[in-house]
């Protein structure tokens, strides 16, 4: 485990705003258990949307993508796994972590949760060594929560409004009272929907603070999915949430939205595609080269025009990974700061 000064010092979430600290998310959870209005989890290869991946990785490919990451970006001081299901759903991110634990221990481990489970698996959590935990919690009033989280599938049985809300708020707080109290530092990520959650985030820092947080993060909602015809907050209304919020907590101020296979420093670089295309660009070349062993083996004669399916798909995903490179890379700052 990491000394808190260390955390403070490397981590770029926590400790303030850093052009030199990076981190490496890991895509391993698929899986999600609850169903956000505003949550649309995709594969894509451009999008700067939290939830967001090119592709969905195992726990023994995530320590050969770190191996390839550090290479290209020995800034990277934090192994993370934020998506793009909720990360106690299965069992992979905890999996990863383990592996991380053995292969990279100067690495420090952070993750983030819906929080459903996080009660019940805050021991499991500990023991896996995660160092910096983040939770969304979005309301601690039922009617407000309910309004945001459509349905919650919990021990395979599934809730919905009201009932499902009561659920979430009363696990998630209990589980950062559980793992705060074994001195993981805990953010709490909170999405402000001015129509719905305006007028109630002082409520949510205080708290989340007072179950043992150290760390508040408002995020501008994302007008997509159910929410799409809901509006972003303006800086005002962002600012003074953030004023309110600090009445009680210490507030992060420079989230950039980043994405669930994100690699890099945040707000300056990004190579996640670099990596994540390349990986899924040799997976498709490898099942090509089956499928025409398979053909030759049976005596037919796969037709072609001079190029494979994954060539010419290749050279369309790199195209488009250096146009999100550079795209990010210019507005990634502008985009989501806010004020």
């Amino acid at each position: 485990m990491h000394s808190l000064e260390t955390v403070y010092k490397e981590h770029p979430c926590f400790g303030g705003a850093k052009t030199n600290k990076g981190r490496i998310h890991l895509p391993v959870s698929p899986g999600c258990n609850i169903v956000c209005r505003f949550c649309r989890r995709v594969l894509n290869d451009t999008a700067q949307v939290p939830g967001t991946t090119s592709s969905v990785i195992t726990p023994d490919d995530a320590v050969e993508v770190i191996r390839e990451a550090l290479e290209k970006c020995p800034e990277i001081k934090v192994a993370g796994i934020a998506g793009p299901g909720d990360t106690l759903a299965t069992p992979y991110a905890l999996e990863t972590f383990e592996k991380i634990n053995r292969t990279y221990p100067q690495l420090i481990k952070c993750m983030s949760t819906n929080g459903l489970l996080l009660a019940e698996k805050a021991e499991q959590v500990i023991k896996a060594g995660i160092e910096t935990l983040t939770v969304t919690v979005n309301a601690v009033d039922p009617k407000i929560e309910a309004q945001i989280n459509r349905r919650i599938v919990y021990h395979g049985k599934t809730y919905q409004g009201e009932e499902a809300a009561e659920i979430l708020i009363h696990n998630q707080l209990d589980g950062i009272r559980k793992v705060s109290a074994s001195d993981v530092l805990v953010k709490v990520n909170t999405v402000l929907v001015p129509e719905i959650n305006g007028s109630h985030i002082e409520e949510v820092a205080r708290t989340v603070a007072q179950a043992g947080a150290s760390l508040f993060n408002i995020i501008p909602v994302i007008p997509q999915a159910e929410f799409a015809d809901k509006r972003a907050p303006t800086c005002e209304e962002l600012d003074k949430a953030r004023v309110d919020a600090e009445r009680y907590i210490t507030v992060f101020r420079h989230c950039q939205h980043c994405r669930a296979d994100a690699i890099g420093v945040p707000g300056v670089f990004d190579i996640g595609s670099r990596i994540y295309l390349k990986r899924e660009i040799e997976k498709r070349k490898s099942l090509e080269s089956e499928k025409a062993f398979a053909a030759e083996s049976a005596g037919l004669h796969l037709a072609s025009a001079g190029y494979s399916t994954v060539e010419l798909e290749e050279e369309n995903m790199i195209e488009k990974s250096k146009f999100s490179f550079s795209f990010a890379v210019q507005t990634q700052t502008a985009t989501f700061s806010h004020g």
